[in-house]
């Protein structure tokens, strides 16, 4: 698995569901890209920086996004 790919958890998907697949790889790729950035030779101090707050930040939004995906209202009694 890629970097990426760890980090969304894209082999956790206990209800199988396409969406959410589809959601995780997406992250996943753009993901991989900064932290290609991250390793790139003459990246500097900063741009480092930047990335890896990027990733932290897809992180973030890709379990939103999961959970909005995900999300089923209750209904009421």
């Amino acid at each position: 698995m890629t970097f990426g790919e760890k980090m969304v958890g894209l082999s956790f998907n206990p209800s199988g569901d396409d969406a959410v697949a589809q959601c995780k790889t997406a992250f996943a790729k753009q993901i991989d890209g900064m932290d290609d950035l991250r390793k790139r030779p003459g990246a500097s101090f900063d741009q480092v920086n930047i990335a890896h707050e990027a990733i932290l930040k897809m992180m973030d939004a890709q379990m939103w996004a999961v959970k909005a995906l995900t999300w089923k209202d209750e209904t009421l009694a």
